[in-house]
């Protein structure tokens, strides 16, 4: 057969030769390593293991050269397409002693290094490998890990792409790794020994699998004698004689050679199924099969385990006599290979080896390794008797085996026995495809120099492949390559100064040539494509040589290798390597796109013989050059269809230019250096040259193939076609598929040339095949073009039979402009033919037609068929095409307010805008217009891709993740320390646009600032002596300093999230500067001086203070590391408080989860006691309502009663206590958890003791327990399920009333300990300890319930004497958890307000001003109680309304008048009323609110203490809160976290914490939440000011309303809103629609709430135009159009920065000198140029030209291809259609014809009709054509032409079919034309020459 092949093989020219050097190589040498390397080689090679590992290598390790230079080896591949633009790219793995250097490179790029690594020990073999990581969501799509795995004698080094490093120990010496679809495949190395063999012993697996580094590594299964009734026997791979030669990942397949059989077999690699897998689990239990004893299973049990122990790899347990295996006959399938080695009741390969293998002390050979060279005698003696290892195997307990990953399955098996020959394993294995994409398994046998195809394809019901015919092809080498989708084959390649085709050394690229299609029987008689060329072999050797013979010492090819894509090296006997590229298919798009359309027609066999053939013609060394790529297609198609191209005058001039017809031979002549005369014939023969000469214009770009005077006389008889060609059956198939080509081509403007050049083809095809309607189609597209053919080839009947008719040429002739323009007008389409994956514009446009001018929404999903038939090789298919499950995902809803209300756009991948520009105008407006509307009304949630497609960079830039970038901050003052206050972050250009009118934040950072000296001004009386005047100036220092101190808590509610801190940088935290300056020297005034007595630890909870509130500057998004939080602790110690304060933010702001575990654990070992405060809120805070169980069991050592009863007392200070019992409550909030609860329950009313133990600030501990109580079961209310028998509500009622104590089941701790020695308190409840945690955790269980049982219990009592008994703080509580319990009743009203005072305290007070007050009454109790309850309820009003700026509820707020007698009880209800009011307005800034805060913030005297300073600054904070970006939420979350925050007891001073825990102030961050909208602009990215339409939805208050308010603003709670509208006319309309969820909005606000909007043409911002009178479209109100006459080109700019606008006005609406009608051009484009840029359509601007062209070519009657024409009549027929459908005003509205508003349209369409009738009056050609009568030579065609396109008039063979015969009326006349659909108005012209007694032409209708 071979002989066959040489003789038919042709040959082709390669691209040009580099000589080859892999990268690696050159990189190694500046490894900082290598000389070392050099030295080591010197060593012995046993003490390298190199050597060892070197030889299983596929494609081995190469000797670089005879040195001892170290082992190389390399591979390269394509480089892994992304979806993003980047070019093809190569990649080359290189290995090299220890290094490993991956790198990559493309054609315009040079190869640079993308990773490189070094290992401890030579790397044994590198290889790429994916490994899938399963995700945890089912729905999501599992992740690939693109790796570079480096194998090593002891382990696998796995390094992925994204960054993760990975190492897997080897249990065993592995031969060779192999990457599969699922992960690695190992093959242990198999040594074999000669020691004596146990005959019950079962050999090891040899395949294993690891699914990802951090899984086991598993043997593999293997599935033998699965026919189809029967399932196989299930075994592990144990058979040491078969070796991997090859892996594939798609499709999944390996294929091994087995040494004893001779003979490969694939298998398919797949998943385990779990019923395999428990098949395998039931084994060691069971009675294995009569031929192997159990005892097998339990020796190689005890083997496998005791494996760490038995470390001889040259035991009896690593060999395999293979005599002693019992064989047995497989399945049929496996008949070549009569035994397969029976691997049965293989024992579990336990797990036991994985801690030795994990242990460092195994090094080397211990490594589990079974390869060591040293046999153990032990190891013999217990192998040795079988007893003795079975009773060693008893000891040990069973253990878990590990469970296979993987199965193979035999697909085929080879089979002849001729190949049944020593050493006949494949050297390289690879799968190809070829032209027809018939897949094959190709293995090349060295030793026989030959190559192997095995042709698979997939079945269709299962994924299996079925593998058929073998064809053996000689050959010394072979690599697949790719030639841009179609393979190649059997060729010699031609390169200069070397031949591939060297004697005795065939070399053949690729797959083999046509036999393989068509098997070996139709090898002797199948005609060759190429035999022709036989001849010339020996000519083009010589002239490529340049004559020189053939040197025998000319280095030849050794070798084939790396070959990616179309390039491959050439290894040479000199040991040199050359690169070269193999040619591609065709280079020419139209080709390709030919070739594509005849492969798809034609049956495989046949379109196989016609590419080769043109593949051969078209690469023949000295092949044609790009622009007569398309001469020489046509020659060789039309030849082989069976044309004598020679004798037709068209093709005739094509080979005047190409010398090439198929039956000349390729020849290359060789360069001459003079020229010659036939030079200047040649070139007066060229196509270029006969293109000028047939028209003196310049025509349209393409190929123009007009008749040289000189050959049309010849004359004569033009004959008949070759019946006998290949392809001539097939003409009028491969006619039609053409035809469906060059109507997408149409669709393209780009590829027009490409149509015209198809047209000559076309038309001849058409008239042999006498098919008038498609001649009539080409000439009305190419009037000029197609008069010029006058030739046709006559095919006589007896041909014709030959000649296979598909059924679809006689249908209507497939015209998609026809198309297209029959939907405009509304009539019924007939589906249209298109060729899947060939033509998909046609596709596009006409399901875009389908869905936007039809109406039919299902067109794209379930009604394609209605509009597309699918072709098929040999008939039309009407059937669903399989792309639409595709397409359906691809298509974008877009809500259209018009014709219909609902349609979808198919966005087929890649069809964007600028897709956009080249569909042909026409065909393109509805598509424009559909935009146009989306642009209009879009909807927020729409794709990124989609907005770039309707152009609303607003849009797509909102979906990208991006937080505002942050500017400089104008410096406010020139001092230094400026930056030193802490509150420089936040956002200038936001605040400025909120608050534009003043300076109030400026003034907040005054009020707040904590790191300057505060001015100590004490005037010096002259009776006071110096020293009393220090002391004096000293003392008004401590009292600022109380406020100084108090200062912090404000200013990180004011500065929260505004940093995103800069990971390399530690945070800034601004100092606490307690020292003073007394003016008017300025003297320094310090508290240390001595001279005064300051309180111990003064500092330690400010400075706390201080850390939290430069921690809250960091915001949630940031970046922010384990390592940065440890890198900012402090060293010095008196920083700690501080450090502690930024963890506990870190918590609150959410990145404390980020901590390691380590960091926690040691921050809490320090026991400094504010970091355990810090960290336990903190943390637990990050972990909300998740009741992480690690974060508990840390919570529960710091909780005694959490502890078991038996556990070791430990000493946890009291506030550590406090914060951890909190903490409790933080992690479980919401969850109802019982133990918990009860718990809490019992610690609120803990006693006092043991002995002297929680005796000081049981408060503050009660207090946290009722907090914590009342989160964990918060809003549960009485649905607390499984609580019952705890009787939490009555229990608290209890606690907070006073009583009997009960004893609890949680106290059994206690009852065993000593009473407390200090306080006694007996049995009863202390309710002044008890009531406020009880009162507070009512409120929170009961929370929004209403439940009006429980809210009763907490009434202020309404007899003097009840009220004797309880505290007027208490009463504030009381009515405070009344108030949020009956939730829906609270009121922002002042009769509200009034309504929680009892009835006796208001009668007595009124009395009081008459003064008639009764003895009994204390008037002092009953106005505290009345100024308390009121406090309680403004609270109450504060929580119900907070973050809504409700103006009724700060309107009954403020006027809010207290008269409590005492300042201290004053200060008190004043402040809960002022931080009342600060909830409300939260995140507002309101103006008289801060007005109030700053005259509290004066007040340093008297009983203003720390704790009200504290309280004032927090309503200052709140108002102010994160800079005006947050506000308040009213979650149940929220008014828990507020409860905690907000607990009306403020400190007394900075060290106490007796009633409330200082830290827990700071939890109101957990109620803010960002609600600010901040209008960003798209071009400038600068926040601006946009009006916005706020819709709310209906309640019971109010109905739904709309309010316009003008952002940036702060939103009301989300759940309230409908929808979000931003408003024209200045900006781009969008609407955010909160109906369908409110998840976009969120994650807008969460982003800094940056919603992006763009501005429209011509209007100007705000800021810069108040009232929108600067707007350059403002005077257009007075008059209608005055301003297109006034446009100035010059103003452009101000409307539009797009260059390409900007340059049309520059060069096209100025005049220039030789400018022709000067005035209205320029008039004319100045008009275009205004209405596209004031309508913001500047892709208009195009098509307003081309309609203007179209009009005056039309007006001039040059016309040589009616392609404007037909664009021209789309869009005429568009804008009717919008006219029809609607009525008038909504057409102005929303008009079909919006893109085209002005007159422009009607004046050209006159323009256009009036050029047509004049042309119609004259004596008429149209009334020959009509008649059907032959046209006359000198007539206008082209006019003819342009009419009948116009007017949608039918081919004259259609008209005939119609008789007019008795239709003397116009009706009649009306009625018979309406049934070929033609128009009213082109009836009207029609009438004079079809109706005798017609009317004058003249009288037409315009």
């Amino acid at each position: 057969m071979s002989n066959v092949y040489e003789e038919r093989s042709t040959m082709i020219a390669a691209g040009e030769l580099q000589s080859f050097v892999p990268f690696g190589r050159e990189h190694c040498k500046n490894h900082p390593n290598a000389v070392n390397l050099q030295l080591r080689q010197l060593q012995p090679a046993s003490e390298l293991w190199s050597s060892d590992g070197a030889a299983g290598l596929v494609g081995s390790l190469q000797e670089v050269s005879l040195q001892e230079r170290e082992k190389e080896y390399w591979q390269l591949r394509k480089g892994p397409t992304v979806a993003t633009d980047e070019a093809e790219y190569e990649e080359e793995l290189y290995v090299a002693g220890h290094m490993v250097i991956w790198s990559r490179g493309t054609k315009s790029q040079a190869s640079y290094v993308y990773k490189a690594f070094t290992v401890d020990s030579p790397v044994q073999q590198a290889l790429w490998c994916n490994f899938t990581v399963p995700q945890s969501h089912k729905d999501k799509k599992e992740k690939v890990e693109q790796s570079v795995c480096i194998v090593q004698s002891t382990c696998v080094n796995v390094h992925t792409v994204s960054g993760k490093d990975f190492i897997s120990p080897l249990p065993f010496q592995v031969s060779t790794l192999w990457p599969t679809t699922f992960g690695l495949l190992f093959e242990r190395k198999n040594i074999i020994s000669d020691a004596p063999m146990s005959p019950t012993r079962e050999p090891l697996p040899t395949l294993f699998s690891m699914l990802h580094p951090l899984d086991e590594i598993a043997p593999l299964f293997c599935l033998i004698g699965a026919g189809l009734f029967e399932t196989g026997r299930l075994q592990y791979v144990s058979d040491s004689a078969l070796r991997v030669l090859f892996s594939c990942e798609e499709p999944s397949i390996i294929m091994t050679y087995d040494t004893l059989q001779c003979s490969h077999t694939v298998w398919a690699l797949r998943k385990v199924t779990p019923e395999e897998q428990s098949t395998l689990l039931k084994w060691p239990g069971q009675d294995g099969p009569a031929q192997t004893p159990t005892a097998a299973a339990t020796f190689l049990g005890a083997h496998l385990r005791n494996v760490t122990r038995l470390d001889s790899p040259g035991s009896p347990l690593h060999c395999h006599a293979l005599h002693n295996q019992s064989r047995v006959p497989s399945s049929p399938s496996l008949h070549s290979r009569a035994h397969s080695p029976n691997i049965s009741n293989m024992a579990a390969l336990s797990r036991a080896h994985s801690p030795g293998i994990a242990a460092p002390s195994f090094t080397g050979a211990q490594r589990f390794n079974m390869s060591c060279h040293s046999p153990s005698p032990r190891a013999h003696s217990l192998l040795a008797s079988p007893n003795s290892t079975l009773n060693d195997t008893a000891l040990l307990p069973e253990m878990e085996p590990i469970l296979p990953d993987l199965c193979i399955e035999q697909l085929w098996s080879e089979s002849a026995a001729a190949y049944r020959e020593k050493s006949c394993q494949a050297s390289k294995v690879f799968i190809t495809s070829d032209l027809c994409e018939s897949r094959y398994l190709c293995f090349l046998v060295e030793s026989h120099q030959q190559l192997r195809c095995v042709k698979f394809l997939e079945s269709n019901e299962t994924s299996q492949l079925i593998f058929t015919s073998v064809t053996s092809i000689p050959a010394k080498d072979a690599v697949p390559l790719e030639v841009r989708g179609l393979e190649i084959y059997g060729y010699k390649v031609f390169v200069p100064g070397l031949l591939l085709n060297l004697p005795n050394h065939l070399t053949h690229l690729n797959t083999p040539l046509e036999n393989v299609s068509t098997p070996a029987k139709a090898t002797p008689d199948m005609p060759s494509p190429v035999s022709e060329v036989r001849s010339s072999v020996q000519h083009n050797e010589s002239s490529w040589l340049e004559d020189s013979t053939f040197q025998p010492a000319a280095p030849h090819i050794q070798a084939l290798r790396d070959p990616v894509s179309n390039r491959v090296t050439m290894e040479l006997s000199n040991s040199s390597m050359l690169r070269i590229t193999i040619p591609e298919v065709a280079t020419s798009e139209l080709v390709k796109r030919c070739l594509q359309a005849i492969r798809f027609i034609l049956p495989k066999d046949m379109a196989m013989k016609v590419l080769v053939k043109w593949y051969n013609i078209y690469n023949a060394p000295g092949g044609p050059s790009m622009h007569q790529e398309w001469n020489l297609f046509v020659t060789c198609f039309m030849t082989l269809m069976g044309y004598n191209t020679e004798r037709l005058a068209w093709t005739r001039n094509l080979h005047i230019e190409v010398p090439l017809s198929p039956v000349i031979a390729p020849k290359k002549a060789r360069p001459a250096d003079t020229g010659s005369d036939e030079d200047w014939a040649y070139l007066c023969a060229s196509d270029y040259h006969c293109q000028v000469l047939a028209q003196p214009a310049v025509g349209v770009p393409g190929l123009q193939e007009a008749v040289p005077i000189a050959s049309m006389e010849e004359g004569g008889p033009v004959v008949g076609l070759e019946p006998s060609a290949l392809l001539f059956p097939h003409i009028p198939a491969l006619f039609y598929v053409l035809h469906l080509l060059y109507e997408d081509l149409k669709l393209d403007e780009l590829q027009r040339g490409g149509a015209r050049s198809l047209i000559g083809l076309l038309q001849q095809l058409a008239r042999d095949l006498q098919l008038e309607e498609y001649i009539d189609l080409y000439w009305r597209d190419y009037p000029s073009f197609i008069k010029t053919f006058k030739e046709a080839c006559v095919i006589d009947q007896a041909q014709l039979e030959q000649v296979s008719w598909p059924m679809y040429l006689n249908g209507e002739v497939p015209c998609v402009f026809s198309w297209l323009s029959s939907c405009l007008r509304g009539q019924e389409v007939p589906p249209f033919p298109y060729l899947p994956g060939i033509c998909e514009r046609t596709k596009l446009l006409v399901l875009s037609y389908a869905l936007y001018v039809v109406g039919d929404e299902n067109a794209v999903s379930t009604n394609v068929s209605k509009y597309l038939t699918r072709l098929t090789a040999g008939e039309l298919s009407t059937a669903v095409f399989h792309g639409c499950g595709k397409t359906r995902q691809q298509v974008v809803s877009m809500s259209l307010a018009w014709v219909f209300q609902h349609s979808s756009m198919p966005k087929i991948k890649g069809f964007l805008s600028n897709d956009l520009e080249s569909v042909p105008f026409g065909v393109a407006l509805p598509i424009r217009d559909a935009i146009t509307q989306c642009r209009e009304h879009p909807c927020s949630d729409w794709s990124e891709e989609v907005c770039a497609l309707i152009g609303r960079e607003d849009l797509t830039k909102q979906a990208h993740k991006v937080s505002l970038a942050k500017g400089k901050p104008p410096p406010v003052t020139s001092e230094a320390d400026e930056e030193e206050d802490g509150m420089v972050d936040l956002h200038p250009e936001v605040t400025g646009l909120i608050w534009n009118q003043d300076l109030r934040v400026q003034e907040v950072r005054r009020l707040l600032q904590s790191s300057r000296p505060v001015r100590v001004n004490v005037p010096h009386l002259p009776e006071v002596s110096d020293h009393e005047y220090i002391e004096e100036k000293e003392n008004k220092l401590l009292q600022l300093c109380q406020r100084t101190m108090a200062l912090p808590v404000g200013r990180g509610l004011f500065t929260l999230f505004s940093y995103h801190p800069v990971p390399t940088e530690p945070l800034p935290v601004p100092k606490l500067n307690l020292t003073g300056r007394a003016p008017p020297r300025n003297t320094m005034v310090d508290l240390n001086s001595g001279n005064i007595d300051v309180p111990p630890n003064m500092t330690s909870w400010p400075s706390f203070h201080n850390g939290v509130a430069a921690g809250l500057k960091i915001a949630p998004a940031s970046q922010v590391e384990s390592a940065w939080i440890a890198y900012n602790k402090p060293k010095s110690a008196e920083l700690a408080n501080e450090y502690a304060g930024f963890l506990m933010a870190l918590g609150l702001n959410g990145h404390l989860t980020k901590l390691a575990t380590l960091n926690i654990h040691d921050y809490l070992t320090k026991g400094h006691e504010m970091t355990s405060i810090g960290l336990l809120l903190g943390v637990s805070a990050a972990k909300l309502g998740t009741m992480d169980m690690s974060i508990t069991r840390l919570l529960s050592i710091h909780i005694p009663a959490l502890l078991p009863p038996t556990s070791t007392e430990l000493d946890v200070p009291h506030s550590v206590q406090v914060a951890a019992v909190v903490a409790i409550g933080l992690v479980y909030q919401g969850t109802g958890h019982r133990h918990n609860a009860e718990v809490l329950l019992a610690e609120i009313g803990r006693p006092p003791g043991p002995e002297m133990e929680y005796c000081t600030d049981r408060e503050s501990y009660s207090l946290a327990a009722g907090l914590a109580l009342g989160m964990v079961c918060l809003g549960h209310g009485s649905n607390l399920i499984g609580m019952t028998d705890l009787n939490v509500p009555e229990q608290l009622y209890q606690y907070m009333v006073g009583g009997h104590r009960r004893s609890h089941a949680g106290m059994n701790r206690e009852k065993h300990k000593s009473p407390s020695y200090q306080i006694k308190e007996g049995d009863t409840i202390n309710v002044d300890v008890t009531c406020p945690g009880a009162t507070l955790a009512l409120a929170m269980i009961y929370l929004k319930t209403n439940n009006r049982s429980i809210a009763d219990w907490l009434k202020a009592p309404d007899t003097m004497f009840l009220l004797d008994f309880i505290k007027p703080e208490f009463l504030l509580l009381r009515t405070l958890a009344r108030c949020i319990i009956m939730w829906d009743e609270i009121l922002p009203n002042q009769e509200w307000l009034t309504s929680n005072v009892p009835q006796i305290i208001k009668d007595s007070i009124g009395l009081q001003e008459e003064a008639l007050v009764s003895e009994d009454l204390n008037m002092e109790t009953l106005i505290q109680a009345h100024d308390y309850i009121i406090a309680g309820a403004c609270m109450a009003v504060g929580f119900r309304f907070a973050g809504s700026a409700n103006s009724d509820a700060f309107e009954c707020l403020s006027v809010e008048c207290i008269g409590a007698p005492g300042q201290y009880n004053l200060q008190t209800c004043l402040s809960m009323v002022l931080l009342a009011t600060s909830m409300v307005m939260a995140g507002s800034g309101d103006l008289k609110v801060l007005q109030l805060c700053r005259f509290l913030h004066k007040r340093t005297f008297g009983e203003m203490n720390y704790g009200f300073h504290m309280a004032h600054h927090m309503a200052l904070g709140l108002l102010f809160l994160g800079g005006g970006r947050y506000t308040l939420s009213t979650s149940n979350s929220a008014i828990a976290a507020l409860l905690c925050a907000l607990y009306p007891h403020f400190p007394a001073h900075s060290t106490d914490n007796r009633y409330h825990l200082q830290a827990l102030r700071h939890l109101c961050v957990l109620a803010a939440e960002p609600r600010l909208l901040v209008p960003v602009d798209v071009d400038t990215l600068k926040p601006c000011y946009a009006l916005l339409d706020v819709t709310y939805k209906a309640t019971q208050w109010y109905e739904e309303t709309t309010v316009e308010l003008m952002a940036p603003t702060m939103l009301s709670e989300l759940h309230l809103l409908k929808q979000i509208k931003v408003k024209g006319p200045r900006y781009w309309e969008l609407n955010i629609d909160l109906s369908k969820g409110t998840q976009h909005l969120k994650s807008i606000l969460s982003r800094d709430g940056i919603l992006y909007v763009k501005l429209r043409a011509g209007h100007l911002p705000y800021k810069d135009d108040p009232r929108g009178w600067k707007s350059l479209l403002a005077p257009s109100v007075n008059n209608r159009n005055p301003e297109v006459r006034t446009f100035k080109p010059e103003a452009i700019s101000t409307f539009t920065s797009d260059a390409a606008l900007v340059s049309f006005a520059e060069y096209f609406c100025k005049a220039s000198e030789n400018m022709k009608h000067k005035q209205e051009t320029v008039a004319l484009f100045s008009a275009i140029l205004y209405e596209c840029v004031t309508q913001e359509n500047p892709e208009m601007l195009p098509t307003h030209i081309s309609i203007d062209q179209a009009v005056k070519a039309l007006e001039r009657a040059d016309v040589s291809e009616t392609f404007g024409l037909w664009q021209m009549k789309l869009v005429l027929e568009l804008c009717e259609r919008g006219g029809l459908q609607q009525k008038p005003q909504e057409a102005c509205r929303h008009g079909c014809g919006q893109l085209l508003r002005s007159e422009l349209l009607p004046v050209m369409k006159s323009s256009a009709d009036r050029a047509l009738d004049c042309w119609l009056r004259g004596d008429h050609v149209l009334q020959a054509y009509v008649s059907g009568q032959p046209l006359s030579e000198d007539a206008n065609i082209s006019m003819l032409a342009c009419f009948l396109v116009y007017h949608s008039i039918p081919s004259s063979k259609r008209m005939a079919t119609i008789d007019l015969e008795g239709s003397s009326s116009f009706p009649m006349f009306l009625l018979k034309f309406s049934q070929l659909g033609v128009p009213v108005r082109a009836l009207l012209r029609l009438r004079p020459l079809l109706l005798p007694t017609g009317g004058c032409a003249a009288e037409l209708p315009r």
